[in-house]
This record gives structure tokens, C-alpha cells and sequence, in this order.
């Protein structure tokens, strides 16, 4: 008797964990086959709104570039700026947003937005030393939560726990 209700359970359980792992994949695939949700796009245009008025206090003017979300980015990185022709361009990767929204939202627009700054006021080199101290302080101006260099992995899993 025991036993039976042993197998019960186990085929019970395997069947819940695939539905949730349908259910993860059907999400997964959704979210990689259509626009964001309307709920990011809110955030980072409201992140956006807050780090041009910070520039607009701090550095008496707001530079606004194009903001693009993208998922032709390789790899695991989470945003870009990019200078070419004397225009700078934005690139947020659309590949992290699912599990890495908050992080993004809190440090990384306003980390590309710093570089996007130091272009505007021509204190970059060929040298790739884009991440200065000057680069640093603009970062924190700006509103950026973490001003590394890198993304770091122990915040982005740092800021999912719930204490």
C-alpha cells in the first residue's frame, strides 16, 4: 500500500515538473519571439526620463540618443554604447531582459548613458579606456546603482533574493 502511494507521488511530482518546465519554455519563447512587455518598455523610458534630468542638473544640458533593444548582441552582454560618425546609438540586449530587467533598469542605462556623455563631451580615446573615474563619477550622477566596469553576477543574482 505504502508503496503504491510512493509511485503516486513520484509520477504526481514528475508530472508537475513538466508542466513547469513547459510552462518555462512557452514563457521563454514568447518573450524571445515578441516585443518586450509593455511593463519594460514603461521602466526604461521612465530610467531614461530620471538619468536626462539628472544630466540636464549636473551638466546643465540633456544629451538623448537612441535607445535600442536588440537581440542580435553574442553573448551574455548587457548593453553598448556605440560612437560612429559622430553619433552615439544605445544598444540595451533584449537576450537578458527576462531574467535581468531590474539590473538593467537600475544600473546598466545609466552605465551606457555615462559612456554616451563622455562621447558628447569628447573625453573618450583610442586607447579603450572607457571606463575612467571621470566616466565613473558621471555613472553615479546619472543615477547608476553599480559603476563597474563589468556587470557584475553577484548583484544581478543578488538583487532576485527577497531579503
Amino acid at each position: 500500500m505504502f508503496q503504491k502511494k510512493l509511485e503516486y507521488s513520484f509520477i504526481l511530482l514528475v508530472i508537475f515538473a513538466l508542466i513547469y518546465l513547459a510552462k518555462n519554455y512557452y514563457d521563454s519563447y514568447q518573450f524571445k519571439h515578441n516585443e518586450i512587455p509593455h511593463e519594460y518598455k514603461t521602466r526604461i523610458i521612465e530610467k531614461e526620463k530620471e538619468v536626462l534630468s539628472l544630466m540636464q542638473k549636473h551638466y546643465g544640458f540633456a544629451y538623448k540618443v537612441p535607445l535600442i533593444v536588440t537581440d542580435k548582441f553574442k553573448g551574455r552582454l548587457y548593453g553598448l554604447s556605440v560612437y560612429k560618425d559622430g553619433e552615439v546609438s544605445i544598444y540595451l540586449n533584449k537576450k537578458v531582459m527576462q531574467e535581468s530587467i531590474d539590473y538593467i533598469i537600475d544600473s546598466v542605462i545609466a552605465h551606457e548613458y555615462a559612456h554616451a556623455l563622455m562621447f558628447k563631451l569628447g573625453y573618450f580615446s583610442k586607447n579603450g579606456d572607457g571606463h575612467s573615474s571621470r566616466w565613473r563619477e558621471a555613472c553615479v550622477k546619472l543615477g547608476g546603482v553599480n559603476c563597474g566596469e563589468y556587470v557584475s553576477r553577484e548583484d544581478v543574482i543578488m538583487g532576485k533574493l527577497p531579503f
